[in-house]
């Protein structure tokens, strides 16, 4: 059997790589990878080097982002990567296409399987968000292009029931999220990780990824958010944000916050272990990350939720949303470290799943007779 995976960021690469490993192992089963977008990015990491350190074997690697801070450049990098590779992909003739999630390139995985008579996967399918970006229809659309679906909950199945995707095409396994949780080994040395000295604070994880409605906002959000952190005793970890439309406004406030606050530490792509490492050290995540709604109750520790961004998907009781005022942000970080709440939060249990999805995405794999997918007869009037 061989399957073709497409991967065009180091978040989504890892929401999977658990899969991939078990598909990878697999006798029978000829596993390729398709990357571009930021993987391909000197700024961004150059993260298929990951990808090839895992063992994973490349089909083609494509140069498709290009260097412009704008959502038409977002849109242009989509279409240079889809235009790029259907030539091999057609060549390639896969038995199955597998992607996950809602950037633009699962629709391009879904253009591909529908136009070239492939069946396809679309991971993380059925969620939604609240906050009426592009994210939103970019992820429905997908799943009516797409043959079959694994979700991450029984909300998330019965809003693909909604638009009209019948029970045989979806399978409710978990989250593949959190399967990392399970598999990665903790890293001893979190010191040495993050700065090279002694940490003597907790640790916050602090994700803020750009979005429309707060750009020309950033520098005042994390200005809050990091001071609040710093005043309540914390030593912040901060990630740089993802490669969508306002990413540089938000790296260069990172860069003039962490010049005044002595207790943050700004780090880049980490490996694997690393990351959750340091997430599982953590004793609070702050911004936007879906990290904070989906891995976080699996620790479990709080999460101040900023904004727009997740608002509207399922959260379990350990995420605090507040409203990207500053006000607003030093409140809910202020009832997040509270003994109370900190204390309630040792009762979540995650709804996403319990960090053994990978294993049932890999055995319906195996078992499922994906040809008779192909075809999508549905009348949506009969849902």
């Amino acid at each position: 059997m061989k399957i073709l995976a497409l991967t065009s960021i180091r978040s989504e690469y890892d929401l999977m790589s658990s899969l991939f490993s078990k598909l990878h192992n697999d006798p029978e089963v000829e596993l390729r990878l398709l990357v571009g977008g930021a993987h391909n990015s000197p700024a961004f990491g150059s993260t298929y080097k990951d990808i090839e350190n895992d063992g994973f074997k490349i089909l083609c690697r494509v140069e498709s982002l290009l260097d412009a801070d704008t959502p038409s450049a977002r849109l242009k990098s989509a279409s240079i990567l889809l235009m790029s590779i259907i030539d091999t992909v057609s060549a390639y003739k896969p038995d199955l296409i597998i992607y996950a999630g809602d950037r633009e390139e699962v629709l391009i995985g879904g253009m591909l399987g529908g136009y070239l008579g492939i069946p396809t996967i679309h991971f993380f399918g059925g969620d939604h968000a609240a906050d009426g970006h592009i994210d939103n229809p970019v992820r429905h659309a997908t799943s009516k292009l797409s043959s079959c679906h694994m979700v991450s909950t029984i909300e998330h199945l019965k809003r693909l029931k909604k638009i009209g995707e019948p029970d045989s095409r979806i399978f409710n396994i978990g989250s593949i999220a959190l399967d990392k949780f399970i598999e990665s080994r903790n890293v001893s040395d979190i010191d040495k990780i993050v700065s090279g000295k002694k940490i003597d604070r907790p640790l916050a994880l602090f994700i803020y990824h750009p979005i429309k409605s707060e750009i020309g906002r950033e520098e005042i959000i994390l200005d809050a958010a990091i001071t609040a952190l710093d005043n309540a005793g914390y030593h912040t970890l901060i990630g740089l944000a993802n490669s969508d439309p306002g990413n540089n406004s938000i790296r260069n406030a990172i860069k003039n916050i962490s010049k005044k606050i002595n207790n943050c530490t700004i780090y880049g792509n980490l490996p694997r272990d690393q990351f959750i490492s340091l997430f599982k050290s953590s004793s609070m995540i702050v911004g936007n990350s879906s990290a904070g709604l989906l891995e976080a109750a699996s620790i479990p520790i709080p999460c101040v939720n900023i904004g727009e961004r997740q608002r509207g998907r399922l959260a379990a009781e350990n995420v605090i949303f507040v409203e990207a005022q500053p006000d607003k942000i030093r409140a809910g970080i202020q009832l997040a470290a509270s003994h109370d709440f900190l204390e309630s939060t040792r009762k979540v249990v995650n709804p996403y799943g319990d960090g053994k999805s990978s294993q049932r995405a890999y055995e319906l794999i195996k078992s499922i007779d994906f040809k008779s997918l192909v075809l999508k007869k549905e009348d949506p009037l009969d849902a």
